[in-house]
């Protein structure tokens, strides 16, 4: 296959990037979560000042900010990535691999020899054949999400940069904290970039745009019993864990979780039990399309925990739900240019441009929420999350000539 003018950039900041340690963490009340998460920062903040960006700065709240000025007039545009990887499995001691003109078979992990990703276990990746594949050694994720999406974002503006007779209006970039845990987007981030829109590169395949997130809830139950010695607890002892999983067999197991629903049905999913026998603590995320949905399913954990605790008032069980994010999907249809700008871009470059709704979310939700508007773009990152996670070059170069053909169509 023949490679891109991008393919070479992208891959060797991939791999760069990927090397760096950068997991937040939502137990920390830090901001951002994780001191480590600085690393990716502050080395972006020097690629970008050597690439000659303006304005680059690493804000207080552990956002990286900077300008790629206008060569003509238009609205300002922003393109936003997050630099943390996510903390539902190992993310440290990344070794990114390159695998070189995908043969079609299966793919082995130096690392873990007994783990394969094939178009078995991978669908999409059956159709990359001849191209460059970057997964991790087996052991941790590869960090594409989001990674990918800093690399695409970079390659696009040094390329616009080396290039000034591109037109296009002046770009703001962000490269957030975060976003793995839901605070990516500090209140003060829509005033510091200062934009009339924004994309986030946070998805998929190639051709997808998507404007249409969950909305989101964060729970914490938590189960206070009454604490004695075991071997004198009759009609004294309340255990707290006994309580905690009640509640967590009380509400719906066979459907309404992640495992169970897909397309447009919501969840609720228990994502973490602690404690012991005195205190115990559940912690779920609540998840549905529409506000309705998200409302019933936060009213059902409550009258199951109420349920609980009548059945045992000698113990104090509360339920507090907080908000995450919402749909970008109520203020975006009500001005779908943005929308619409993404997808003439999509085009440009030879694909055909998908819309799909997000089973979660992106900055661009929260961003969206707070008056930037802010669709999300592909990447071509592939099985996040975990140890099969993959990317192809291609895909990633792709991205890269949607961002540049986007910046061009915001002045046409």
């Amino acid at each position: 296959m023949t490679r891109s003018e991008f393919d070479s950039e992208l891959e060797a900041r991939l791999l760069r990037y990927a090397a760096i340690d950068s997991q937040s963490d939502a137990t920390s009340p830090s901001q951002p979560s994780t001191e480590i998460q600085l690393d990716m920062s502050r080395l972006l903040v020097a690629e970008l000042s050597e690439m000659g960006a303006q304005d680059v700065q690493l804000t207080e709240y552990g956002v990286v900010l900077a300008t790629i000025p206008a060569t003509a007039e238009g609205p300002v545009m922003g393109w936003c990535a997050h630099v943390d990887t996510a903390p539902q499995f190992n993310a440290n001691g990344v070794k990114p691999v390159v695998h070189r003109g995908y043969n079609g078979g299966d793919i082995t992990f130096a690392d873990a020899p007994d783990l394969k990703l094939s178009p078995e276990n991978s669908p999409y990746l059956g159709e990359k054949q001849g191209e460059d594949i970057i997964t991790a050694s087996g052991l941790t994720l590869l960090g594409g999400d989001d990674k990918a999406g800093v690399a695409i974002a970079m390659t696009a503006a040094r390329h616009l940069l080396q290039n000034p007779e591109i037109k296009h209006g002046k770009i703001r970039l962000a490269f957030t904290p975060d976003e793995e845990i839901g605070r990516g987007v500090d209140p003060r981030l829509p005033e510091d970039f200062g934009v009339d829109f924004a994309y986030t590169f946070d998805g998929g395949k190639p051709g997808e745009i998507e404007f249409e997130t969950f909305s989101a809830d964060g729970a914490v139950v938590r189960v206070t019993g009454v604490s004695a010695h075991p071997g004198f607890a009759k009609d004294k002892m309340v255990n707290a864990l006994h309580l905690a999983s009640k509640i967590v067999m009380t509400l719906p197991h066979v459907t309404m979780t992640p495992d169970t629903t897909d397309g447009k049905d919501g969840f609720i999913h228990v994502s973490e039990i602690n404690g012991g026998s005195t205190e115990a603590e559940i912690v779920l995320i609540i998840r549905d399309f529409e506000l309705d949905g998200l409302a019933a399913k936060g009213d059902l954990l409550r009258q199951v925990c109420g349920a609980v605790a009548a059945g045992e008032p000698r113990a104090q069980i509360t339920c507090e739900i907080t908000p995450q994010y919402r749909n970008m999907r109520y203020w975006l249809e009500k001005d779908m240019t943005p929308v619409e700008l993404i997808r003439a871009a999509v085009a440009d470059v030879g694909l055909d441009p998908v819309s799909v709704p997000i089973r979660g979310g992106t900055d661009g939700s929260r961003l969206t929420e707070m008056g930037v508007p802010c669709p999300n773009v592909f990447t071509g990152m592939q099985e996040i999350h975990g140890p099969l996670e993959w990317i192809s070059v291609q895909d990633m170069a792709l991205a890269s000539k949607v961002a540049i053909a986007l910046a061009q169509r915001a002045v046409s």
